[in-house]
């Protein structure tokens, strides 16, 4: 599963650690911006980048900004993104086990780099458990999608 990542000026140093980790641990990864630090860009581009690309395959994505609500606000709007902040890896794993989270949105201006590598850890590790209120649920969330 390919893993897309984005993030803004305020996140774009934790960004490059994280994508050294995932190259370090030989997951197939897209870094789809900034490339480069740009004080005076917009989290809106790097999160519509991989919300539109998560919202439509089978993947799973990573966005930071410094508080991470930009970013979550954006790719939320999406179709098939369920984004959430991760506050500690046993939340992100309920996120991922109960509510098939695909983008894990970090905000790096109150993260560690050991507390974010570990969140993106368990993000990729593990899946999602299919219990019948869980797919009832996102059911319900592909029905109010589809009237908005």
């Amino acid at each position: 599963m390919k893993v897309y990542i984005g993030s803004d000026h305020r996140g774009f140093a934790l960004k490059e650690k994280i994508n050294r980790w995932l190259f370090e641990n030989k997951i197939e990864s897209l870094d789809l911006g900034a490339l480069s630090l740009d004080p005076t860009d917009d989290y809106t581009k790097y999160a519509t980048e991989v919300a539109s690309l998560v919202g439509k395959e089978n993947s799973q994505g990573i966005l930071l900004c410094g508080s991470g609500v930009g970013v979550e606000v954006v790719a939320n709007k999406f179709d098939g993104v369920r984004a959430s902040i991760g506050k500690s890896p046993e939340q992100v794993k309920k996120g991922r086990e109960d509510d098939d989270m695909n983008i894990l949105v970090i905000a790096a201006d109150f993260t560690k780099e050991s507390e974010a590598l570990e969140m993106v850890k368990v993000f990729l590790e593990t899946k999602y458990l299919k219990k019948e209120r869980h797919e009832r649920r996102l059911a319900d969330i592909k029905k109010i999608e589809a009237n908005n």
